[in-house]
């Protein structure tokens, strides 16, 4: 079985629904967040404050190329992580890439605390601003999408094994 690689906007579930995917398909599960965390033994936000958005942008990606499972892996990625395209080919290479689409207003909901959260946002940027910077780039590297509307947690997680099972 291949890798299953979760992409969307941040607060798009990716964490909750790998664990629970990985859990259904008796694989293991990778948070690319906290690789990030772990390797800079600092939270995201903090990472983000010291080094600015490019310099977080340049971590994320070195983060994302050191992910080499051994074992069918769900990987979450964070919501920035298709800002890089050598991280995403790195991913992709031997994994399903599943878009999670959320609603703009369900992702404004979601995202009342955009700084604390440790999102990537340039200054002046707001929650429609990166949604509409992202979502190209989302559909561009996913490979599978799942519209989250009107699901939760199970339904997702069952739309996702049973593409990847058939």
């Amino acid at each position: 079985m291949k890798n299953i690689v979760l992409i969307g906007m941040p607060a798009s579930g990716k964490s909750t629904v790998g664990v629970v995917l990985a859990k259904v398909l008796g694989m293991d599960f990778l948070d690319a967040d906290l690789v990030i965390q772990n390797r800079e033994n600092k939270k995201l936000s903090k990472i983000i404050e010291e080094v600015g958005v490019e310099g977080f942008l340049q971590v994320e990606e070195e983060a994302l190329l050191s992910i080499c499972p051994n074992r069918p892996t769900v990987i979450a990625t964070g919501g920035s992580a298709v800002y890089s395209t050598k991280g995403m080919e790195h991913l992709k290479k031997d994994a399903l890439v599943v878009y999670l689409q959320v609603t703009l207003e369900e992702l404004q909901k979601r995202l009342e605390d955009i700084k604390g959260r440790g999102v990537v946002v340039k200054k002046g940027q707001g929650v429609e601003d990166i949604y509409r910077e992202r979502m190209p780039l989302y559909e561009t590297f996913g490979e599978y999408t799942v519209s989250e509307a009107g699901k939760n947690v199970e339904d997702i997680v069952e739309e996702i094994a049973t593409f990847v099972e058939t």
